[in-house]
């Protein structure tokens, strides 16, 4: 399991800053917000993605994936009744498809609360058949990348469609490609599911849908920052067989973004050497 930074906890740092840092505190790699790399992620060059990977690769880093995909540019939607907006979106998601792939990243995960929120007077259903269809449409462009493409189950009040990990899994079943998964993120999971994160894993790792994992705080800080443990969380990742990156997503640095960034390192690298010693 590679542990990875979500590379929005250094900005403004510039991309060579982040990986210098990033590496010396102990990760493996960077999973990328495409906003840091510009207003129109999806239109970056050939050029300036392999000059990206390039700085990653050359700091002994991987880029593992990205997430916040629909931030940059503003406006987008999957489950707007506009279906030219919808059409949009569909084309920035291609773009990040081709980001992705031309970085040596293997995972997209999709979070953009505010871009999968159905409009007032519709209902969730509604929202559920659209994205359906989005998603649907794009299955056989992310398999020909190598790619798997994650809807993250996100709680309230950030989020109002598919919230947990069994709402997200229903998504998933009704696009039926396994290029198309879900993940689960510590923090909202703590929020929402009914039962510990521990468990959750346990109960769905076995199905094959959970295809990435971030790990934070229910008080939306990194691990190690507040009450949750994060020993069974690893645990049950190394029961169930998870073979994929573990990634590091707080929302709120404290006392700043390099050093909830190296703290949590120490952290979760301490507990899988505890898990190894058991072993």
């Amino acid at each position: 399991m590679r542990l990875s930074l979500c590379n929005e906890v250094l900005a403004p740092w510039d991309l060579a800053r982040q990986c210098a840092f990033a590496r010396a505190v102990g990760y493996d790699g960077l999973e990328i917000a495409p906003f840091t790399l510009g207003e129109e992620p999806h239109r970056l060059s050939a050029a300036a993605i392999t000059a990206a990977r390039r700085t990653v690769e050359d700091h002994g880093l991987a880029v593992t994936g990205l997430h916040w995909l629909l931030v940059a540019p503003p406006g987008l939607s999957i489950v707007s009744p506009d279906a030219g907006l919808r059409s949009r979106t569909r084309d920035v998601i291609l773009g990040l498809l081709d980001l992705a792939a031309g970085l040596g990243a293997r995972i997209l995960v999709h979070g953009s609360p505010a871009q999968r929120r159905p409009v007032a007077g519709e209902g969730t259903d509604v929202a559920f058949g659209r994205a359906r269809d989005l998603f649907a449409s794009l299955t056989e462009e992310i398999a020909a990348r190598g790619l798997t493409y994650c809807i993250e189950p996100l709680a309230p009040p950030d989020n109002v469609f598919l919230e947990t990990v069994g709402e997200a899994v229903r998504l998933v079943e009704a696009v039926g490609h396994p290029a198309f998964r879900t993940m689960i993120d510590t923090s909202a999971a703590s929020a929402r599911e009914a039962e510990p994160v521990a468990d959750l894993i346990r109960r769905w790792m076995p199905t094959g849908h959970i295809a990435h994992v971030q790990l934070n705080d229910a008080n939306r800080r990194g691990p190690g920052e507040g009450r949750d443990r994060f020993a069974p969380v690893l645990r049950a990742l190394r029961e169930t067989g998870y073979g994929g990156d573990i990634a590091i997503e707080p929302f709120i640095y404290e006392p700043d973004g390099p050093a909830c960034a190296a703290r949590a390192a120490g952290y979760v690298r301490g507990l899988i050497e505890a898990l190894d010693a058991e072993t």
